[in-house]
């Protein structure tokens, strides 16, 4: 597998070899024989050459990794191998796509490292949070060693990838590419997702049938919220799910507007759908920050789209009867929220846990914490009894783990990013002003969602973050005047 660039024209090798495969039909075809064995030799070899450079250009890579990460649902399915570590086909690809990557840079002059002019002082500041709260808690970091090394794995394909999409996507029509993959696909497993709503069938689960070298390893158990299944589709949980769909509205709101495409307002109304159908209320309150940020960036526009809002009531209401009803108890409790949120029996943490978890787990290591990935909370083979309760708040596990240092500095990696990015698209009505407001939008609203459950631990949602996160960065440094010169496709 090489990774190379899809050629604006054939090269001459290629129409030299399609040249001479013609010439030996024809004399074939003069000669009266031959043809069986030579015509079906000469369709594939014309095949190879035309489709196997688009096959192998960066683009179907990236392409590829955005589309197993979306369906293939994480944690659920294996591949047969015997390995320290859960084989699943995401680890595989990304690995693969990151070798050839790192070779590619070694040989092209093309592909090379590139900065992020956005982040790079807060993402390095953190990343030297992650390392130093290790090195400051060893012997902890002894006692769960093998999850932290796996953590810090994870941790680092996801970096890999990042600086990877910032060395190869390069155009606007580069960005706006991974955007079309990356909403169409997340469109798709909206529309799914519906269907499990409708139906509690989770196509996402049956992958096996049609992949048979899938191994189905485990899955969340069935969830409900006021008498209604909160569905999971290809996520690891309802939560992480409306995440998801939450940080990809604002992209197909881009492509919409910017394109006045129907197919992209119906991607748009089909995410908006399924992130009612998950029944969490973070999702709710990501959409009502992306709101408020376009209403920052792009509030006359946003003015003109109010009276959509009655419709998509109503289509909610169709679509699912009694959801509205069910947030507006979730949201509105019988004895109120804070009391909810307090009982650590409902709430499952944040309130309930978070002053036991300052006292306990904080005050003894407040600058670079008790060490990145060392709080396990569920039970695992290497450690069966869990040594730290369940947060439901990122934020507050991420303070523990790094520390003040750390957490500052994930703060203000966000912060930057959403500024930097908003003060361009504030003053850039094009495509790329579109694109810069959709990452702020997105990236503020998973800032914002890190409140309510344990974002990071997500592999999904981490990735597609910090997907977004590179996207906005290469946007960025791309001139005003960049267009997508295959934006109408």
């Amino acid at each position: 597998m090489l990774l190379v660039e899809s050629p604006r024209r054939p090269p001459v090798a290629a129409a030299a070899v399609i040249g001479a495969t013609l010439f030996v039909l024809t004399a074939c075809v003069i000669a009266g024989r031959g043809m069986r064995l030579i015509a079906p030799a000469a369709l594939g070899l014309v095949i190879a050459i035309v489709v196997l450079p688009r096959l192998l250009s960066w683009r179907a890579q990236l392409a590829t990794i955005v589309v197993v990460i979306l369906f293939i649902p994480m944690k659920y399915y294996g591949l047969p191998a015997s390995l320290p570590i859960r084989l699943e086909p995401y680890r595989l690809l990304v690995a693969a796509v990151l070798v050839v990557w790192l070779t590619s840079t070694l040989i092209d002059r093309r592909i090379r490292l590139r900065r992020t002019h956005v982040i790079d002082l807060p993402l390095a500041g953190f990343l030297c949070a992650i390392l130093v709260s290790e090195a400051m808690n060893r012997a902890r970091f002894s006692s769960v060693e093998t999850d932290v090394i796996k953590e810090l794995l994870f941790f680092a394909s996801i970096i890999a990838v990042f600086f990877m999409v910032l060395s190869l996507v390069r155009t606007f029509a580069d960005v706006d590419f991974i955007v079309r993959v990356l909403t169409g696909s997340g469109a798709v497993v909206a529309f799914f997702a519906l269907i499990e709503a409708k139906t509690g069938y989770n196509v996402f689960h049956h992958l096996s049938h049609i992949f048979p070298f899938l191994r189905a390893t485990g899955g969340g158990s069935e969830i409900t919220r006021g008498g209604h299944l909160r569905v999971y589709a290809s996520a690891e949980h309802p939560i992480a799910l409306s995440a998801l769909f939450a940080m990809l509205v604002p992209f197909a709101l881009y492509r919409a507007i910017c394109f006045k495409q129907a197919r992209w307002w119906a991607a748009a109304g089909v995410l908006l759908l399924a992130t009612f159908a998950t029944g969490s209320r973070t999702g709710i309150v990501m959409l009502l920050v992306v709101a408020l940020v376009y209403l920052w960036l792009r509030g006359p526009e946003m003015k003109r789209l109010w009276p959509l809002l009655i419709p998509m009531l109503l289509a909610i209401h169709i679509a699912l009867p009694g959801a509205l009803g069910s947030f507006r108890e979730s949201f509105f409790p019988a004895n109120g929220i804070i009391a909810q949120q307090t009982d650590q029996a409902v709430g499952s943490g944040r309130i309930a846990t978070f002053w036991p978890a300052i006292h306990k787990e904080f005050t003894p290591h407040p600058f670079f914490g008790e060490g990145f990935g060392t709080r396990i909370t569920t039970p695992d083979p290497a450690v069966p009894v869990p040594n730290a309760p369940i947060l439901d708040d990122q934020w507050l596990g991420t303070l523990l783990e790094t520390g003040l240092f750390g957490a500052l500095c994930l703060a203000w990696l966000f912060i930057r990013f959403v500024r930097k990015l908003g003060k361009k698209a504030r003053h850039d009505r094009s495509p790329r002003g579109w694109i810069l407001a959709a990452a702020a939008a997105a990236v503020a609203a998973y800032a914002e969602s890190m409140l309510t459950y344990d974002a990071l631990g997500f592999t999904q949602e981490t990735f597609i973050l910090f997907l977004i996160i590179a996207l906005g960065c290469v946007t960025y440094r791309l001139p005003a005047n960049a267009i997508a010169t295959d934006g109408g496709s």
